[in-house]
């Protein structure tokens, strides 16, 4: 049997995507829509002071395509927070027209293949800062879940600890090339979801996506043992362009 790695874990994290009812939006007078997103924006505030207060993070972004219109990435200390906010949500007004599309349940979480050494990891600032982060208001965030392939020669779970720690020492070193440009975090949800890993991607510039995920499919990790679900592309969606995309002229 292989070893397994250890891994560091942090906030529990929501991925809440939803499509808007147009039909039945617009059949509400605009008084009646002005304040279904007033009552959300209202909720949002309080997410601005829970990460004000370092007790979680939030991101709402708009999504191109039709696999969803909206993107609402929560990050709490506990699973129940994650459950309370997404009942609250579907308790207003707003969410009577915000129908399910898909949604993933995760958490931050850190490979400790490089090993950590004597001390406790979670007193480490530069750890901490990873496991419970302040999700970056760039223009464009990139979602995607995905495995490592478990079949015949390419199963990365019977590979040698050892093996899978250069592996990945050189995948990572693939992602450092773009640390300037794109913010990366890892969420783990073996047991949680259908894949084993959420990968949410920030950038300003929407090409780095393309440009990051190109580049590491030509490691091995991705190319031999990189299995991929569904990507997700958003453009961020603050209170006053949240109102604008929800206004009917």
């Amino acid at each position: 049997m292989a070893e397994a790695v250890a891994t560091l874990d942090g906030w529990y994290c929501l991925h809440d995507f939803r499509t808007v009812d147009w039909v039945q939006w617009k059949t509400l007078p605009e008084e009646e829509r002005e304040k279904a997103v007033n009552e959300f924006l209202s909720i949002v505030s309080k997410w601005e002071k829970t990460a004000e207060e370092k007790k979680g993070s939030h991101a709402v972004y708009s999504v191109v395509g039709q696999k969803a219109d909206f993107l609402f990435m929560i990050l709490r200390p506990t699973m129940e927070e994650l459950n309370d906010i997404e009942t609250e949500l579907s308790k207003t007004k707003l969410f009577e027209y915000l129908l399910p599309a898909y949604s993933y349940v995760s958490v931050v979480e850190l490979s400790n293949y490089m090993g950590g050494g004597d001390r406790d990891p979670y007193q480490n600032p530069y750890v901490r800062s990873r496991l419970y982060p302040q999700l970056p208001k760039t223009k464009y965030i990139c979602f995607y879940p995905m495995d490592k392939r478990r079949e015949g020669n390419d199963n990365w779970y019977m590979l040698p600890l050892e093996k899978r720690r250069e592996l990945m020492k050189s995948h990572g070193e693939t992602g450092r090339k773009y640390g300037d440009k794109v913010k990366q975090i890892i969420t783990g949800s073996v047991g949680f979801d259908d894949y084993e890993w959420g990968v949410t991607l920030f950038s300003d510039d929407v090409l780095q996506f393309k440009k990051l995920v190109y580049e590491m499919r030509f490691d091995e990790v991705s190319a031999r043992y990189g299995e991929f679900g569904s990507f997700f592309v958003g453009v961020l969606a603050d209170g006053d362009r949240l109102k604008r995309l929800l206004k009917i002229e």
